[in-house]
């Protein structure tokens, strides 16, 4: 991996998610004067991403949380904001971007383009108003707009995928009033959080509050029924829904780095610890990153979550500003946000030898060692989760 010199040159950040705004801020308060350019290819809006799957059942709008629009962003940065604008390609060589007919010279050049959702089938133009992914604050926006159209305010809504955001918004959504069926591959929740019979606890807390789950299937088709979607399922069995939530998984955005002859891998763009990537002066942040080998959760674990996130954009912030400095995640369990039945886990780097598993009804805490008892991960549930603390210190550090 390769950078220059930081100095005052431009700076230039594509992505205005909790990355790329939360490096701009981090390098203006070092610097109050360095030239420093957001690109969005949506409306700029400042959110906090995470409270997009518990906005729902405190019946926000997405005018609440939007902390600043585009204009405002730009003026409390003190840097020019470009929205709904995509960044077609990256000249390395040249130090420039191409912008449809335009051409953009760059310093330094930050990549914080985040993960897509994966879709897993092709959803017919007719149910464009009914399929949902939830991704930004835009797609919040327009399923919230759906939401509050919908006669009696409730809908049935089914939801594909019982990962960490299909489960949060299961939650979520049942708290605001809606009908909800969990649609997922798997026999239980949250399986790469969770082993066996701590998922089977969630699926019951859920089950127990009336969300149907219906996991060991796959969604086969959808069908416009006229007035909502029909989901055919691969065992025969059929379900109706007034609206869909595909939830099956991110897929970090290399494509702009990897036609550029960036580095990349199916976790991420390439990156040392210092987030340089295999070009000089590019680096890469957030979801889109793989750090030194840790990146999006193809294997069982993840840095796409705030705390590496965090300190991600602090270490990335000096180093920008002429201080190299090396990212390091400590040992932070992922906090689920599923109150019907709390849900704490810190999945191990590695796979475990084994998984020691104690408590009772849905308390448990599972603990992943290796073959000499060293812990090397966790996950709990119930009033288990408060040993979070306890564990997080006696763990291994996620990069060290």
């Amino acid at each position: 991996m390769s950078q220059s010199d930081p100095s005052n040159a431009p700076l230039t950040i594509i992505g205005t998610g909790m990355a790329g705004v939360g490096l701009a801020r981090a390098v203006r308060r070092r610097d109050g004067e360095r030239p420093i350019t957001l690109i969005s290819a949506d409306s700029g809006d400042e959110y906090t991403k995470p409270l997009l799957s518990s906005a729902f059942a405190k019946r926000q709008t997405p005018q609440s949380l939007a902390m600043h629009d585009a204009v405002g962003l730009a003026a409390t940065l003190k840097a020019r904001v470009r929205t709904r604008m995509p960044v077609d390609a990256i000249d390395p060589v040249g130090h420039r971007l191409v912008i449809g007919a335009e051409t953009l010279p760059y310093g330094q050049l930050v990549l914080a383009t985040g993960a897509a959702p994966r879709q897993p089938f092709e959803v017919a133009s007719s149910l464009r108003d009914r399929v949902f992914q939830i991704n930004d604050l835009d797609d919040y926006r327009r399923l919230r707009g759906v939401l509050d159209r919908h006669p009696g305010q409730q809908a049935r809504i089914a939801i594909i995928g019982a990962g960490l955001v299909g489960c949060e918004f299961a939650n979520d959504l049942h708290a605001g009033g809606h009908r909800i069926a969990l649609v997922a591959p798997e026999p239980t929740p949250l399986p790469r959080l969770l082993p066996p019979p701590l998922g089977r606890a969630l699926g019951e807390a859920f089950a127990e509050a009336g969300i149907s789950g219906y996991f060991e299937r796959q969604v086969t088709a959808l069908h416009d029924d006229g007035d909502g979607v029909t989901l055919a399922l691969d065992d025969g069995e059929v379900l109706a829904a007034d609206l869909v939530l595909v939830a099956t998984g991110l897929r970090p955005r290399t494509g702009l780095a990897e036609a550029a002859g960036l580095a990349v891998s199916p976790a991420g763009i390439l990156t040392d610890r210092r987030l340089a990537t295999s070009a000089p002066d590019i680096f890469a942040l957030g979801d889109v990153a793989c750090v030194d080998g840790l990146g999006a959760p193809t294997g069982g674990v993840s840095a796409m979550y705030v705390q590496p996130l965090q300190a991600a954009v602090k270490a990335l912030a000096a180093t920008l500003t002429g201080a190299p400095t090396e990212a390091s995640y400590g040992a932070w369990p992922v906090v689920v946000k599923t109150p019907l039945l709390p849900v704490v886990a810190l999945p191990p780097r590695e796979p475990p030898h084994h998984w020691r598993i104690e408590g009772e009804a849905s308390d448990f805490s599972a603990l992943a060692e290796d073959q000499t008892g060293r812990l090397l991960g966790f996950a709990l549930t119930g009033r288990c989760v408060r040993r979070k603390v306890e564990l997080a210190r006696a763990a291994p550090p996620l990069l060290g």
